[in-house]
């Protein structure tokens, strides 16, 4: 059960924060008197703190609906709820990005004590405002440069073509001068960053593959993000609660959780990484192709190339040719998919035949339970052509971080910077950030090929 709130507190004498903090009461954000926003003794920017021993099950904080930001709530509501048409698009953001271009810069804002929080957005150190060259350096094998390049280019086509025809159209409320490209393109950091999703509904039939619009959150976002966190945010028809998951410590930080994520998915979307050690939700992927290299290195004469192909053919009309494995480190993630890969790559041509005279599995011969199948515990004791491809496959995966170097360099060329504490502190923060990315997928990778050595 909640204490009894009182008014904010804030102990570094920030103005920009105790104007939030003064706005946050004024808009019915409720507080809990055992915690407090601060910029001392977190592990970003802001974070919240605990003042007192906090029990289980606490309500740390209430917003209530009223106080969230997004275009329902925004003084250009109407105007974006009379066009929605034309601001659809591939993101279902540009409705939220047109409303903090609006709000970010209007002088008389209801927002301004809490967007002022972010006056330039230099603490924004998302992979998409280093230099291509530097990402592709840091980065290379990861998936983040590719993830950030379709990025921008999304961003400048759905600014180009929706949000500048729009602003236009609007000369009263927005000015292509002041709204800039680049200015769009940091708010859009700033929602991958900061923003919420309303949870749908398990049993929501209406349309299941439309994800909620974002929501900016004041107060919840200050929290930080750790894979173990001690606090998460439920949704209720009134308002948002910030709710302890488990006990938390006097002077220990809150944290929120942002969901089980990946290291490369919170340099990309958020711009920081955890210790590869401590992110329990660590992957990597393997393309599918992968394993289509692998069983072609396998075939010994031009017959057995012919029958690959053929294979390969049939999985690329059951899965799309450029998806892909993810593995974390408790073993494959994408059970099924794996599972439809190494049995179609290692049919025989008899079963090949059948196959595709039957348009599929034989009744008899349907998907087997392979749940724990693709376990790291149960990896080693898969059958040897299973195994086999999976090795070949992670090998070639591990390789494309690389020039040439063999894949046991490639590990410990890394593994010495992470565990020489001089040289690690001589990297920069964007060098530290990207280390721990490729080093979590290069460990993974690592091990899957020792688990899989046949």
């Amino acid at each position: 059960m909640a204490t009894e709130p009182k008014r904010f507190k804030v102990d570094d004498g920030s103005e920009v924060l105790q104007d939030f903090l003064q706005w946050c009461d004024a808009v019915g954000v409720l507080l809990n008197k055992k915690v407090y926003v601060s910029k001392e003794e977190t592990v970003a920017d802001y974070g919240m703190l605990a003042k007192d021993n906090i029990a289980e099950g606490e309500v740390l904080f209430t917003i209530p609906r009223s106080a969230l930001l997004h275009q329902g709530t925004t003084k250009v509501s109407s105007v974006l709820r009379k066009e929605s048409s034309s601001l659809e698009s591939s993101s279902g953001w540009v409705p939220l990005l047109l409303a903090l271009l609006y709000e970010y810069t209007s002088s008389q804002s209801h927002w301004k004590p809490y967007l002022s929080l972010w006056s330039d957005f230099s603490k924004l150190d998302h992979p998409m405002f280093w230099s291509k060259e530097e990402r592709d350096r840091q980065l290379r094998g990861t998936g983040i440069p590719e993830a950030v390049d379709m990025d921008l280019s999304n961003i400048h086509q759905e600014y180009t073509e929706i949000v500048l025809p729009f602003m236009v159209r609007h000369p009263d409320l927005w000015n292509p001068e002041t709204h800039t490209l680049e200015l769009y393109t940091h708010l859009v950091a700033f929602v991958m960053a900061y923003s919420f999703q309303e949870p749908k509904e398990e049993d929501d039939e209406e349309d299941k593959k439309a994800s909620s619009p974002p929501l900016m959150v004041p107060m919840a976002d200050m929290l930080n993000h750790v894979s173990n966190h001690n606090a998460n945010l439920e949704f209720t028809p009134d308002s948002l609660r910030m709710v302890s998951v488990r006990g938390i410590n006097k002077g220990e930080e809150v944290f929120n959780t942002y969901g089980q994520v990946a290291n490369w998915q919170l340099l990309h979307m958020y711009g920081f990484t955890e210790s590869y050690l401590s992110n329990s939700n660590d992957t990597a992927d393997i393309p599918v192709s992968c394993l289509y290299k692998a069983a072609k290195q396998e075939a010994q004469c031009d017959s057995e190339q012919e029958l690959v192909e053929e294979r390969w053919e049939v999985l690329c009309q059951m899965m799309e040719e450029n998806g892909t494995m993810v593995f974390s480190k408790h073993g494959c993630l994408t059970d099924s998919e794996l599972h439809t890969a190494l049995k179609v790559l290692c049919l025989s041509k008899e079963e090949l035949s059948e196959f595709k005279d039957n348009e599929g599995w034989e009744e008899d011969h349907g998907e087997d339970d392979d749940s724990q199948a693709f376990s790291i515990e149960a990896l080693s004791k898969l059958e040897v052509s299973w195994k086999r491809l999976i090795h070949e496959a992670a090998r070639l995966t591990l390789m494309s971080y690389g020039d040439g170097e063999t894949e046991e360099t490639l590990v410990e060329r890394d593994r010495e910077l992470m565990e020489d504490e001089a040289a690690f502190d001589r990297l920069s923060s964007r060098q530290k950030r990207a280390l721990q990315v490729r080093f979590g997928q290069k460990m993974i990778l690592y091990r899957l090929m020792e688990l899989t050595n046949s």
